[in-house]
């Protein structure tokens, strides 16, 4: 199929299904990141589940297959949801604020986030979720407040004005670098175990 290259004069919100975005994402030319990167990540999961959890952005291993979450980080994370009884692909669906690799791993720059952020919006409105995790300080700036700081603000229950409930917390590769923060992050997913069960009346 010829795609034809997003640009900003699109109106996502005529999009009504999660494959013609994602379709559309991967024709996305709106900054540098794809002419660096191999793969658009676009998002995997249950996009019924109800529980969204939102990283930074892909790493090289999600780069190289076009998954979010595959590398170390992502192999904890399926650690940190199987201790709550959770599955990934099951139980939730994973996106993150950028779909294309920063060179280097680096954090993205507000610009790329910025031209970036109009697809997981427009995710959000189409899964409609009950509960959203906000996997570390990128997540957090982007999509709360850019002041916030991920060491006042994890394990905390914030509103939207959609009603959907948001815990931002450490990302899984925080921990990688620093095991203390297991402890604060294994606290974290049990109260989203909790709220998750809550909802789905179990």
């Amino acid at each position: 199929m010829n795609r034809v290259p997003y640009t900003e004069d699109h109106d996502l919100s005529q999009i009504k299904s999660l494959d013609e975005l994602k379709e559309m994402a991967l024709a996305c030319r709106r900054c540098n990141l794809r002419a660096e990167c191999t793969n658009v990540v676009f998002g995997e999961g249950n996009p019924t589940a109800g529980l969204m959890l939102i990283g930074e952005g892909p790493g090289a291993e999600e780069d190289r297959l076009g998954k979010p979450f595959a590398g170390k980080a992502g192999q904890l994370l399926d650690q940190i949801l199987g201790a709550v009884d959770l599955d990934r692909y099951e139980h939730t669906y994973i996106a993150n604020v950028v779909k294309c690799r920063p060179p280097g791993n680096r954090v993205p720059r507000p610009e790329e986030a910025r031209r970036c952020l109009p697809w997981l919006y427009r995710q959000i409105e189409l899964l409609s979720p009950a509960l959203i995790v906000l996997l570390g300080s990128t997540a957090l700036q982007n999509l709360v407040d850019p002041q916030a700081r991920i060491t006042k603000m994890r394990g905390q229950w914030l509103h939207s004005k959609s009603g959907i409930k948001i815990m931002p917390t450490y990302h899984p590769a925080a921990l990688l670098r620093d095991p203390g923060k297991k402890r604060p992050v294994w606290e974290d997913f049990q109260m989203i175990r909790d709220e998750y069960l809550k909802i789905n009346n179990r």
